[in-house]
């Protein structure tokens, strides 16, 4: 009895040791997920030493300036070794040397001033104080230049006194990222007209912007969007994209024969590229089967499951789907989402492919609601942020905007809304673009089925999509 008691006393002691030593790689695992692991946090490390600068940002601001902040602060503990404060801008009045990041109340920010456009972002070094500034998501792409430019491969920070504009760093792609705004026209993308920003009810959606995120894009095009049947629904609409192949209305991943079709989401995956699916609405929605399943009509429900669980089983892609929230603390769900994927799919060295649908802009302009199809704009407008903020991080990754068909034949006149039907029309979609090979996009009128196929050149496979159909756009 008594070797008894001692084993269970040991067995006690070992278990209750690996429960702390997996809760201590736990939390290192979320500290670098979260940009916030420090030399000073490795034992084989010495301790950091402090920096003489602090990196100073706006708490009351955007989520866009404090994650800039933690990521200048991150590396400059990676490469320099140095623990670096972050500061309130309220509390940095007295500070000889700072980083400062976004907007502040600060002097440099007040006379930075620069006259950016489009994704251009400024950065002001003057005796000591350097300030950094990029509309809403655009700091990520003044963070990383600052980064690779004045921390990464140097002993100290050094920034002449300067003033400068530039653009994001951009390099070939590994990462494609395919946005696409269900029923979104050229004027729903033009709803920030009729509206003021933020509206009533409307602050958890927004920025303070003005603008649809893709008109700060470099390249901007439109695409025709009938199907075989004409006047396409989202089912041909969403395969044509996913595909390159002109299908008829109700089809999902198949071509006019009835032939399953090869999708991006599956090219992808067999280039050994991480994939998900994304969507607001349920993962049997129209747009998100294109991406992931095959079925000879959009409501055959159990046929697309079985489909997209064969593709799960076979390649692992992620198929999160269903969130259609409106209060503020349903969107940090939202962006959770978002958050988590990315995070998932980035983990792969190869790169991956991720599709993301708003499924409500179309949904809302059936019923005629242009409050409703505005705010859902409006979240659309958010996840493209938060997907371009990653783009920035990573300049591999390149982004796509583009809509499967208009719905409701949208007018504004002097910021009145109103409808010409409650159905799909065949007005060209805007198509936006940005990363390495994006001006094959710029000024173009183009098949949404070249869509895909230029998407899959840029992966390095020209033979994509249907070979009778309109191949990728030239360089």
């Amino acid at each position: 009895m008594k070797h008894r008691s001692m084993l269970l006393k040991l067995t006690a002691f070992t278990l209750a040791l690996a429960m702390i030593l997996v809760g201590l790689a736990g939390c290192a695992l979320i500290d670098k997920l979260t940009g916030k692991n420090t030399p000073q946090d490795d034992d084989n490390q010495p301790p950091a030493e402090p920096n003489k600068y602090a990196i100073v940002y706006d708490f009351e601001g955007l989520d866009y300036n404090q994650r800039a902040a933690e990521y200048i602060q991150t590396k400059i503990a990676e490469h320099m070794n140095l623990y670096t404060e972050i500061v309130d801008d309220s509390k940095a009045t007295d500070l000889e040397y700072a980083i400062v990041v976004g907007e502040t109340a600060l002097p440099i920010s007040k006379s930075l001033n620069a006259d950016c456009e489009g994704f251009e972002f400024a950065l002001k070094s003057e005796d000591g104080m350097i300030a950094l500034e990029g509309d809403y998501f655009i700091i990520a792409a003044a963070a990383y230049y600052f980064s690779k430019t004045y921390i990464e491969g140097k002993t100290e920070i050094s920034v002449p006194n300067q003033s400068i504009v530039r653009q994001p760093i951009v390099r070939e792609a590994k990462n494609f990222i395919f946005l696409i705004g269900d029923g979104m026209g050229p004027m729903q993308t033009r709803l920030f007209e009729a509206y003021d920003v933020p509206t009533e009810g409307s602050t958890a959606y927004s920025d303070g912007e003005d603008i649809f995120y893709g008109y700060l894009f470099p390249a901007i095009g439109e695409a025709r969007t009938n199907s075989l049947t004409g006047t396409t629904d989202s089912a041909a609409g969403g395969t044509a994209l996913a595909t390159g192949y002109k299908t008829y209305n109700t089809v999902v991943g198949r071509d006019k024969d009835g032939n399953d079709v090869t999708s991006l989401t599956e090219l992808a995956a067999s280039l050994g590229k991480a994939t998900a699916v994304m969507s607001t609405e349920s993962k049997t929605g129209a747009t998100p089967a294109s991406f992931s399943a095959h079925a000879a009509d959009r409501d055959d429900k159990d046929d697309i499951l079985a489909s997209q669980r064969q593709l799960t089983a076979t390649y692992g892609t992620i198929i999160d789907c269903a969130y259609n929230y409106y209060t503020a603390n349903q969107l940090k769900i939202v962006e959770k989402h978002i958050t988590d994927t990315l995070a998932k799919v980035d983990a792969d060295t190869d790169g991956f492919f991720l599709m993301y649908e708003e499924a409500h802009i179309d949904k809302n302009c059936h019923n005629n609601l242009a409050d409703e199809a505005f705010l859902a704009l409006m979240r659309f407008n958010q996840a493209i942020g938060r997907f371009m903020e990653y783009a920035f991080y990573n300049p591999d990754t390149f982004v796509i905007i583009t809509a499967d068909h208009e719905t409701g034949g949208l007018s504004i006149t002097d910021g009145v809304c109103s409808f010409a039907s409650d159905a799909h029309t065949p007005t060209n979609v805007p198509v936006f673009a940005y990363g390495y090979g994006a001006e094959r996009f710029d000024g173009e009128e183009i098949e949404n089925t070249q869509i895909p196929k230029t998407l899959a050149a840029l992966m390095g496979v020209s033979s994509f999509g249907d070979p009778t159909a309109y191949g990728p756009l030239t360089e």
